[in-house]
């Protein structure tokens, strides 16, 4: 084995015009290999944590008469089935020991009035709770101007990609409630370097829902905050927070609200009471009581009705269009849907759960297929290498002839020159492959210094957020070696097929 070592170093060498295309073949191979890994595990880790720690979660239950299971980017903005039992899908929710958090919300598109007479807008609205919504995604989103609500506050947090978008409608420019137009900010999120002249800034707006169902209502909502998602701003600042109940009166749903303010059963017999029986409930004799022990006649009140404590209102007893579920870590995604719609149909509750990226429609099915493209663009670069390879090192064998023939003259087996050209392409391999791969390595762990960004929607899917951040665990890496050693290997069959049919006969012809 050692002779066989000696020979394919020394025959390197006397080749070095080939040696040097095959191995700078192997390194390129090995670099693009291992750079198309690392994005498409960056792009793994960008969609998981930013969709799926800053968004939606891993689930999303819907409605069982929703039709398709994209219920976040429908196509025309068709309204979402309304889910109304809340109460009793959290009963169930509470009992699953692998969900770690969830959050119910509204999600429809509605229309936002111009005041001014001019074209309205439309938008996504997300109805929710916001000290739920931020208990839920605490590090999603920042301020860019104002203060985002607490619990039980009213308004509309409005992302900076949709105040643009409305800006453009209306040419209306919204702030937070008191503020002001800051020019730096309007100039940076409407890339205009003109002072803004003639636009209307207002503090609040007006939102009307789309709901082909239920009446809907305008709805005046202060604007409490403007504020830019941390990743994918782009997609995500479609999507307007909106206090959940203010949602539900503008999309004329049930609310809350409204059922805190239903008649009690004390009332609803009161009111179910004949002539006589008032008469006797607010008689004298009910009404009033003597207390003569001082010789004075106190008079006391007796409520016919029991007065009712005033309760902070339960968002939860509303309507809700989705719920997203974040699971716990380690928790596979498929089991777990599995076992939530088994329990859910099982409690007759009228919803069905969901993945994620069904539930993101078009969205969610781009990055299966972009993760798809950038598989078949490195299995390209592995087809390409061994192709290129093989048709060089046949040429070299060929070229080689005399030589292997001598070799075969002198008593040199077929399995002798077989495993002098694997020892040669596997040095190669080594060498240039694996300096192809650790340069792959650094480089990988360069890009996300130069912090290369994008607007578009679909780079930013590419990227798996904002900021391109390609990223390589030990198992991409030694999937790395891997498809190098099978490029070797693949490329090395022909032209050892090649130099084994060779004959001494073939060298005196040669020559």
């Amino acid at each position: 084995m050692g002779l066989i070592f000696k020979i394919a170093w020394r025959n390197i060498f006397r080749h070095k015009g080939k040696s040097f295309v095959i191995g700078t073949i192997l390194f390129l191979g090995a670099l693009f290999m291992t750079l198309g890994n690392g994005v498409i595990s960056g792009m793994d880790r960008g969609l998981t944590k930013n969709i799926i720690e800053g968004f939606t979660g891993h689930i999303v239950i819907i409605s069982d008469k929703q039709e398709t299971d994209n219920v976040l980017f429908t196509l025309m903005g068709k309204p979402i089935e309304a889910i109304g039992n809340f109460i009793e899908i959290k009963k169930v929710l509470n009992k699953e020991d692998y969900i770690d958090k969830y959050l119910p919300v509204g999600r429809n598109l509605a229309m936002l009035l111009n005041e001014e007479g001019g074209s309205p807008g439309n938008g996504f609205l997300l109805g929710v709770d916001f000290a739920k919504y931020r208990a839920m995604f605490p590090d999603n989103i920042k301020p860019v101007e104002g203060t985002i609500p607490e619990k039980n506050e009213k308004g509309v947090i409005l992302p900076s990609f949709a105040r643009k978008e409305f800006y453009g409608y209306t040419n209306i420019w919204f702030v937070p409630t008191g503020g002001k137009l800051i020019e730096e900010n309007f100039k940076k999120e409407t890339k205009e370097k003109e002072e803004p002249v003639g636009i209307k800034v207002k503090d609040s707006m007006v939102v009307m829902g789309f709901n082909d169902k239920n009446t809907t209502m305008d709805v005046r909502v202060n604007v409490r905050a403007v504020v830019r998602y941390n990743t994918l701003n782009t997609i995500f600042g479609h999507f307007a927070l909106i206090d959940i109940e203010s949602y539900r009166e503008a999309f004329g749903y049930f609310s809350a609200e409204s059922k805190a303010s239903e008649i009690s059963e004390d009332k609803k017999k009161l009111l179910d009471m004949g002539n006589e029986n008032l008469d006797m409930l607010f008689s004298e004799n009910t009404l009033m009581t003597e207390n003569k022990s001082n010789g004075k006649a106190d008079v006391k009140f007796t409520p016919a009705v029991k007065q009712e404590k005033s309760e902070v209102v339960d968002v939860d007893t509303g309507a809700y269009n989705l719920v997203f579920i974040k699971l716990k870590k380690g928790i596979s995604i498929d089991d777990a849907l599995l076992k939530m719609n088994k329990d859910l149909k099982s409690a007759n509750l009228g919803v069905r759960a969901v993945s994620w990226k069904k539930a993101f429609g078009l969205i969610g099915s781009m990055s299966t297929v972009i993760k798809g493209a950038l598989f078949l663009f490195v299995m390209l670069l592995f087809v390409v290498a061994v192709i290129i390879i093989v048709n060089t090192l046949s040429m070299a064998a060929i070229e080689r002839t005399p030589e292997i023939g001598m070799m075969r003259a002198v008593g040199a087996r077929k399995s002798f020159i077989s495993n002098m050209f694997l020892a040669e392409t596997g040095m190669l391999s080594f060498v240039f492959g694996g300096a192809g791969v650790i340069v792959g390595i650094i480089t990988v762990n360069l890009l996300p210094l130069f912090k290369i960004t994008s607007e578009n929607d679909m780079v930013q899917l590419l990227f798996g957020g904002d900021m391109f951040y390609p990223v390589l665990s030990m198992s991409d890496i030694m999937l790395s070696f891997l498809q190098l050693a099978i490029v070797t290997f693949a490329a090395v069959i022909y032209p050892i097929k090649v130099a084994k049919s060779i004959t001494p006969l073939d060298a005196i012809v040669r020559d």
